[in-house]
């Protein structure tokens, strides 16, 4: 998907919280990239699906799609808009964002998912292959050379920092991100006092989650 867009800026560091804490604590909406373009009706084994991450990590997403009424308006009315540095979660800002600028960081993007060791003769689709790996990662643990799960709630932790800061002083803030960090970022948000007061689209893509601090 090829598209004219306006210049992304670059957060090459994570900012601290504000030092003070006053009056409004503003809004967080956590957002889930548009559908990638890549085909998932393909049947292929662990390493044949690691070649396919790579391809996907680096994708679009599919052309033509409508977000969801309420995500663009959402999207359109926020202060400030962020992404993750990957392509899919730019081009799907910029379907929301209507020509506005936002800022990349990223600090934003998915938690990794490196194939399980299964044998070269199991053959799954990439749907199954997501849950397989994400569930080694989750509970055994299996990084490979990429980022761990204690690693990747540190990051989560500092993506949720991020995002408070922007909203301190009252401002709305919506990251277009990734269907499984934001649900790790949602987590850091309610542990340092956040509510979640929506969830539309459940983990779909276009999904939104609304958070504020009661």
């Amino acid at each position: 998907m090829v598209m004219d867009k306006p210049a992304a800026s670059k957060e090459s560091a994570v900012p601290p919280i504000s030092a003070h804490n006053n009056t409004a604590h503003g809004s967080i909406t956590l957002v889930r990239h548009g559908e990638p373009a890549l085909s998932r009706k393909i049947l292929f084994n662990a390493k044949g699906y690691g070649d396919w991450w790579a391809i996907y990590e680096v994708g679009g997403i599919k052309d033509p799609q409508s977000p969801p009424p309420a995500v663009a308006a959402r999207v359109q009315s926020a202060d400030i808009l962020l992404v993750s540095t990957r392509r899919r979660a730019h081009e799907s800002m910029q379907l929301l964002a209507a020509g506005r600028e936002y800022a990349e960081h990223e600090v934003f993007i998915e938690a990794p998912l490196p194939p399980p060791p299964f044998p070269g003769w199991i053959h799954f689709s990439p749907r199954i292959w997501g849950f397989l790996t994400r569930f080694w990662w989750w509970f055994f643990n299996h990084y490979k050379d990429g980022e761990s799960r204690a690693q990747a709630h540190l990051r989560s932790d500092d993506a949720a920092r991020i995002l408070i800061d922007r909203a301190n002083g009252g401002k709305s803030v919506v990251l277009v991100a990734h269907g499984f960090f934001n649900v790790m970022i949602e987590k850091s948000l309610i542990s340092m006092g956040w509510h979640r007061t929506l969830h539309e689209g459940g983990f779909r893509y276009w999904s939104m989650r609304h958070f504020e601090k009661l």
